[in-house]
């Protein structure tokens, strides 16, 4: 088993990099960088200015190239689901596929200047915490815990980039 990092719309390399690494190290499996899947164009809603994550999500299970991978999509775009006004992520616990949004992790989304490492120290968070939802993992109470949910940036900043010990034990790590 593997789970494959995979770039859409052209991630940054260097997030790609960080969160392979950081998957790699949680999980103890392998986390290659795949080459890239484009933004599934007819996903985005011109009015909202965002991507449904649903389509991002369907062509990731499309793209998929071994049965037992995991597949994490890496979204350079801002992403929505119905009712929501924005997600930073969104998992398909039985599709094992989930995908992550860097739009909104990107210190310039508000009005600062832009800092890679805080933009991948983010998109670790967002990946381990889609990761965990694949896994059947539900939100933490645990502020500190990365599957604590993320109302906003300051939720994300918060919490660590590691499981708290229950989530932990459930997930055997």
């Amino acid at each position: 088993m593997r789970i494959v990092i995979e770039p859409m719309g052209g991630a940054d390399s260097g997030v790609m990099e960080a969160v392979s690494k950081a998957v790699e190290a949680v999980y103890k499996v392998k986390a290659p960088v795949g080459n890239g899947l484009p933004e599934p164009r007819h996903a985005y809603d011109s009015a909202r200015r965002q991507y449904q994550a649903s389509a991002f999500l369907r062509e990731l299970r499309a793209s998929r190239k071994e049965d037992g991978d995991i597949l994490l999509g890496v979204a350079d775009a801002d992403l929505y689901a119905p009712g929501l006004n924005f997600i930073f992520g969104e998992a398909d616990i039985f599709g094992r596929a989930a995908v992550i949004a860097l739009a909104r992790l990107r210190q310039e989304f508000y009005g600062y200047a832009a800092e890679p490492g805080i933009l991948a120290e983010r998109a670790v968070k967002e990946a381990l915490h889609e990761l965990g939802h694949v896994w059947g993992l539900d939100h933490c109470p645990d502020p500190n815990c990365v599957m604590f949910f993320s109302n906003s940036i300051l939720d994300t900043d918060r919490k660590r980039s590691a499981y708290c010990d229950k989530c932990s034990e459930t997930l055997g790590l």
